[in-house]
């Protein structure tokens, strides 16, 4: 296969690429500041985001694959860093701790499964396991689709994450096909479809601030 010549290449675009993505994160944190307060926004995106680069470093452990190993390993960090900004503003911090209960003890199971399956099969099925969740968490800001066809506003999702989740998809889509890895060649290409649809809703329904919130950055400009 000619994409073969290019494995190191691609591997490399698609690491660095998805660190930005992880990055953007940092957007969403932003605006989190400016309010004061996390209100509003879903945490699952980084909590999710730790738990599934935990599970996937594990993974990527399993495939010997530095590319895997080194962007779950900034991923883990820069979502810790997240988690922490959304705790210190979240409205509700007991909801927080116990939704982050509930995340640790779903990833120790799984890590607790991948130590003591037969090494003959862990590679197949935590491919499972780590696929599934993986798009459940792309998946997850579909959970909001009604109340954004309610209101005819896509403020509630998180464009950055998207739009970034899109191109990072893509890229891990090509460097399954290249490494022949059944799994990163489905999860990425049902992902990359799943960001495809969400940007597709900020296109049918633009975000739109409130007005309190648009009276309020007046008051601040004047």
């Amino acid at each position: 296969m000619v994409l073969e010549d290019y494995k190191e290449i691609v591997g490399l675009c698609a690491m660095y690429t998805t660190m930005a993505q992880m990055l953007s994160g940092t957007v969403i944190c932003r605006d989190i500041y400016k309010k004061g307060s996390a209100k509003g926004v879903d945490p699952m995106p980084f909590l999710g985001g730790i738990g599934l680069c935990i599970l996937m470093l594990r993974y990527a452990w399993m495939l010997d694959d530095s590319n895997m190993i080194n962007v779950n390993i900034f991923g883990l960090l820069i979502n810790i860093i997240y988690m922490t900004v959304y705790y210190h503003y979240a409205p509700n911090t007991t909801e927080v701790l116990k939704l982050t209960y509930k995340v640790a003890v779903f990833v120790i199971i799984f890590l607790v499964y991948a130590q003591i399956e037969h090494p003959t099969n862990v590679e197949f099925r935590f491919g499972i396991v780590v696929t599934v969740l993986l798009l459940l968490l792309i998946a997850a800001p579909l959970i909001h689709l009604e109340k954004i066809i309610k209101t005819k506003n896509t403020e509630i999702l998180p464009f950055p994450l998207i739009f970034m989740g899109t191109l990072v998809s893509f890229q891990w889509l090509l460097y399954g096909i290249i490494i022949d890895n059944g799994f990163i060649v489905f999860q990425n290409a049902v992902g990359f479809t799943l960001c495809i649809i969400q940007l597709s809703l900020f296109v049918i329904f633009p975000s739109k601030k409130s007005q309190v919130e648009l009276l309020n950055e007046q008051r601040k400009e004047d």
